[in-house]
Order: structure tokens, then C-alpha cells, then sequence
């Protein structure tokens, strides 16, 4: 059944058509009378207003555009939570779309919203040089505001919502040496054909790679300097980002004759990869090996023993992440700025003094 228009709407309220569109639209001047009548009709008929008409009128949509890496990684479900709570707030509505850390289907995914003729887009993007935001500059040239959640991209002068992942990973690794460890492992590193071998080497091909991990490094870095520990770049991982290589990568550090006694994940699919490494090659946490890991989440609580986490204020970057669209939108921002929300350490079991440890190279009956 076709929905009602405004003449019927109109015809059943027994008013001329402009004034109902003026009542159902919410402008203009109506007699309380007819105003009455025609949401009465309106009522009867089951009339919802078309808000793509509306939108071509007022050239406003009331909808918000959101980019993430990865719709099923628990960290952006918990963002997009966020973006909901404050949207559910307002009158906006959300159109969500994953991009899979790819530009390709990023610049798409953006098209797709500025075709759909968003107000503002939340995005959580891949890019990592200037020369890869094209799409992003687009969307900016037609005046779309847009906020980054998670990242900064360099060279782009936008809002973003971020935590500061350079003091979080210094402040994980310090943990680790305050306990007595001295091989600490650090995983993801940045994906290369080559391990770099040297820290200059490793560092600038972070300029490769997502602010948010290359911050993590740095941070790492920083602690290691602090407790005067010598860079290792075999307990650095440089394999794919996925859960199969960094099992293999980290079973490989675990069969070092000094393997790691630490490590520090950087997300989700990294802890999980480090803990079937450990299984895997026979290790145990935290007897072992002590882990800490980026991304809190309910399963880490219940693991046995608990893993010790870096909990990401998931919902409320999301949340604060819409708020600057909806200001940016309402005219209400300046110039563009960057806001950094704490993280929570939540120490629980996983962490211990580091034991003599005998590796798999040793034939120790393990």
C-alpha cells in the first residue's frame, strides 16, 4: 500500500494542500484549527513525512555518515555504540559502513555518503599520507564536516577524537619492567617485506603506517629508553596483520634462545594471535610469559587467568566523536582540534615476575 501523500493528508482533513504542508512540515503560519485537523487526518492515514523530499527542500538530511576499519572488530563496535547514544539523542540517523583498513573502499564508502547526501561523516580511515586522502578532500570541499575517531590522518586539518596511545604503551611497558622484565616483545609491528633491523629503520617505516600504531611503537620505545634496555628487532613482529601470521611470528621470538618474557599487543586480533602462539608452542601465561593488551573486552575479564588490558574509552569516543559532527554542522566549531580522552589500565593476572625460561630450542622435554 503506497504511502499517503500531503494531498490526501489534505483532502481528509478537508484543507487546501499548502496548508497542510505547512502543518506537516512545521513552518509557516496555520490556524490552530486546521493545524488540529490535519494531524488528525495525518494520524488516521498513518502519514510519515518523506524526508528524502525534505532533504532536496532544505537541503538538511539529519543523517550521520560513519567510516570504521572494521564493523566486526569489537573496539569499532563499541565506537559506533557511541555514535548511536548520541544520535539517539538528537534527530539524526546513522549510516554505517566498514572499509576493511582498505582506501579503495574507503574513498567508496565516501562517495556512497556524499551521494546520500550525509551531513557529516565520522570516519575512521586507513590513509596515512596525504596522497591517500583524496576522497577525504573531496568530502571537504563540499563543505562536509568530518571528525576522525582512533586516528589522525596527517596533512588533514580535522576534529578528531583519539586517546593518547603513545603514554598508554609507555605506561604498559613500564609495567613490565617495574616487575623485572627486560625481553619485552612488542606485536603488531608494522607489516614490511623486510624486518627492519635498525631502530631508525623501524621508525621511519612507521610513517607507513596508522598513527595510532606508530604512536604505540614510540611509546614502547620511550619506555625501553627509560629502563636503558637495548632494542631487540626480532621481538618487534613485522608480519601481516592477521591472527595466522602473528601466530607464526610470535612462535618464532618463542624459539629465540632469549625469547621474550613480555609482550605488549597493540588490538584484539594480536592478543588473540600472541595467546594460540604461547598454546602453541607450549608456553604458559603469565608463568612464561606476561601479556598486556590494547582493547579491553568482556572475554579478556574471564580468561584464565585474566588478561591485564588497555581499555579504550570505546563509547565515549564515539559518542564525543558525533558531537563535534553535530557542532561542526551547527556552525558552533573554530578551528580544528584534537581531543584526547584517558584510557583505563585494568590490571588483573597476566602479569608476573619473569622466570628463567628454557626456549624450544633446548630439548627440555617440554
Amino acid at each position: 500500500m503506497a504511502s499517503p501523500t500531503v494531498a490526501a493528508v489534505a483532502a481528509e482533513a478537508g484543507v487546501a494542500k499548502a496548508t497542510a504542508a505547512r502543518t506537516l512540515g512545521n513552518y509557516g503560519a496555520v490556524s490552530p484549527e486546521a493545524r488540529a485537523r490535519v494531524l488528525e487526518a495525518a494520524a488516521r492515514l498513518r502519514y510519515r513525512p518523506n524526508s528524502l523530499a525534505r532533504s532536496m527542500t532544505t537541503g538538511v538530511t539529519h543523517t550521520i555518515g560513519v567510516v570504521v576499519a572494521d564493523i566486526g572488530n569489537p573496539f569499532f563496535a563499541g565506537v559506533l555504540r557511541g555514535i548511536a547514544d548520541a544520535c539517539d539523542a538528537t534527530d539524526y540517523t546513522v549510516i554505517v559502513m566498514s572499509a576493511d583498513e582498505s582506501i579503495a573502499k574507503e574513498s567508496s564508502a565516501i562517495g556512497v555518503l556524499m551521494d546520500k547526501q550525509v551531513d557529516g561523516i565520522v570516519l575512521a580511515s586507513a590513509a596515512w599520507r596525504p596522497d591517500q586522502t583524496a576522497h577525504i578532500q573531496e568530502a571537504m570541499s563540499r563543505e562536509i564536516p568530518i571528525v576522525l575517531v582512533d586516528r589522525i590522518v596527517p596533512g588533514l586539518e580535522l576534529d578528531a577524537v583519539v586517546i593518547d596511545n603513545r603514554q598508554s604503551a609507555r605506561d604498559a611497558v613500564r609495567r613490565f619492567v617495574a616487575v623485572g622484565h627486560r625481553r619485552i616483545a612488542f606485536v603488531w609491528g608494522p607489516s614490511a617485506p623486510e624486518r627492519p633491523l635498525e631502530r631508525e629503520r623501524l621508525l621511519s617505516v612507521t610513517d607507513t603506517w596508522l598513527w595510532s600504531s606508530a604512536e604505540r611503537l614510540r611509546g614502547y620505545f620511550d619506555a625501553l629508553d627509560e629502563a636503558g634496555i637495548v632494542f631487540d628487532p626480532l621481538l618487534v613482529s613485522n608480519c601481516r596483520l592477521n591472527e595466522a601470521a602473528t601466530v607464526d611470528s610470535v612462535r618464532a621470538m618463542l624459539a629465540l634462545p632469549d625469547p621474550p618474557t613480555a609482550v605488549l599487543t597493540t588490538e584484539t586480533t594480536a592478543t588473540v594471535g600472541v595467546l594460540r602462539a604461547t598454546r602453541d608452542s607450549r608456553f604458559a601465561y603469565p608463568g612464561d610469559i606476561s601479556v598486556i593488551g590494547f582493547d579491553d573486552s568482556s572475554w579478556a575479564s574471564v580468561m584464565e587467568p585474566p588478561l591485564t588490558m588497555i581499555a579504550q574509552p570505546m563509547r565515549e569516543l564515539g559518542r564525543v566523536a558525533a558531537e563535534l559532527a553535530f557542532a561542526r554542522i551547527g556552525g558552533d566549531r573554530g578551528d580544528a582540534a584534537v581531543e584526547t580522552l584517558p584510557a583505563t589500565f585494568n590490571s588483573r593476572a597476566s602479569v608476573t615476575a619473569p622466570r628463567p625460561q628454557v626456549s624450544l630450542s633446548d630439548d627440555d622435554g617440554r
